[in-house]
């Protein structure tokens, strides 16, 4: 459960206090962490001391303890050096490491029900209940992030960089549920807001932009008030994650509430969609425009149907402009300078994007 790496730093730890020196064997009598090159025991006498009834035993001279997790019989603690004064030191540098178990149990067992409130297999009885035993609070507002580096070569070193660095508070959960993103479950202060929230994205972003070239996206869902609703809270920032994906390419932070009609397009029926391209277009699909017809037509949306400054924009005779704008509407039915065509228009070309993702989905 424990690293070695930690095991390590932790007798390290004693040693520099107590000047004496310690090995962690595993129960079956491997050394796991020690503090002087020349600690060794024989097998035989460590297998021998876990199989018996005592607790503690010494040994040519070297106190040996065992370190339970729970009933279970986790690592054997040694401590080099004979007398009193030094079978005290093992016996409190024992109690650290079950100290160290219980906590690390006790991270892992949250971190277990927070992968299971994310995805909505727990009832409600028992969110209350575990969430009680774990010392979490209830009704604490909270909000979820999913930040996904578009290289997650180094999934694990991402979870570790986050909880180092943003998981300072007791309320907040770092997790993964895939090998693409991390998930965050950010428990906010009394008077923050959808601006703290998206402060804090910003923040996210940059730590993981420190140890990554990659771009990086952060989604979070709405804030919730109670616990039962972090599953929402959830759905909604991988519904935002996806949306951004087909519809704001150019942004790398995305809240669910900012998803506008990309949102009600996401849930469309793709059988639906096709439906709908072949009745505004007669079979004809908006992407097979030229370039150039494109480009006027995203150009024109971005200046709202205003046609002499889309036409500065574009560096062409204002003419021009309206002659390409003909040539459209004699090809596909609709007048982009009439608000409800451009809004077919408009809602068309999103269609478009989201049935293209999908497709790429079904590969």
């Amino acid at each position: 459960m424990i690293s070695n790496q930690i095991l390590q730093s932790t007798i390290d730890g004693l040693s520099r206090i107590s000047r004496l020196d310690f090995g962690i064997y595993s129960a079956k009598g491997k050394l796991l962490a020690s503090t002087a090159s020349d600690i060794s025991a024989s097998n035989p006498e460590l297998v021998s001391f876990a199989q018996s009834q005592a607790d503690s035993q010494t040994i040519r001279g070297e106190h040996f303890f065992k370190v339970y997790d729970g009933h279970h019989l986790e690592y054997i603690l040694m401590d080099r050096g004979a007398g009193d004064e030094n079978l005290v030191i093992g016996r409190m540098a024992t109690f650290q490491l079950q100290e160290l178990i219980t906590a690390y149990k006790e991270r892992f067992d949250k971190d277990d029900f927070i992968k299971n409130l994310l995805l909505d297999n727990l009832l409600l009885v028992d969110i209350y209940n575990r969430a009680k035993k774990l010392h979490i609070e209830p009704e604490a507002r909270r909000v979820v992030y999913i930040v996904e580096p578009a290289d997650a070569s180094d999934h694990q070193g991402y979870i570790e960089d986050l909880k180092n660095a943003v998981s300072s508070r007791s309320g907040d959960f770092i997790t993964a549920i895939d090998e693409k993103s991390v998930i965050i479950v950010r428990e906010l202060e009394e008077n923050d807001d959808y601006k703290a929230a998206e402060a804090y994205a910003h923040d996210v972003q940059d730590i993981v932009h420190r140890d990554s070239a990659s771009v990086v996206r952060v989604a979070y869902g709405t804030i919730v008030g109670e616990l039962k609703e972090v599953s929402r809270s959830y759905k909604e920032a991988r519904t935002a994650l996806d949306v951004g994906k087909i519809f704001f390419e150019e942004k790398d932070i995305i809240a669910y509430s900012s998803l506008g009609i990309g949102r009600l397009i996401y849930q469309l029926p793709i059988p639906l969609c096709k439906m709908f391209i072949r009745e505004i277009f007669q079979g004809k699909s908006p992407d097979e425009f030229d370039e150039e017809t494109l480009t006027t037509i995203n150009k024109f949306f971005e200046n709202n149907l205003n046609v002499s400054e889309t036409s500065r924009q574009l560096y062409i005779h204002r003419n021009t402009l309206v002659y390409r704008l003909d040539k459209l509407q004699k090809s596909t039915g609709l007048d982009l300078r009439v608000f409800d065509d451009a809004i077919t228009f408009k809602i068309a070309l999103m269609v478009v994007k989201y049935m293209k993702y999908m497709e790429t989905l079904d590969y």
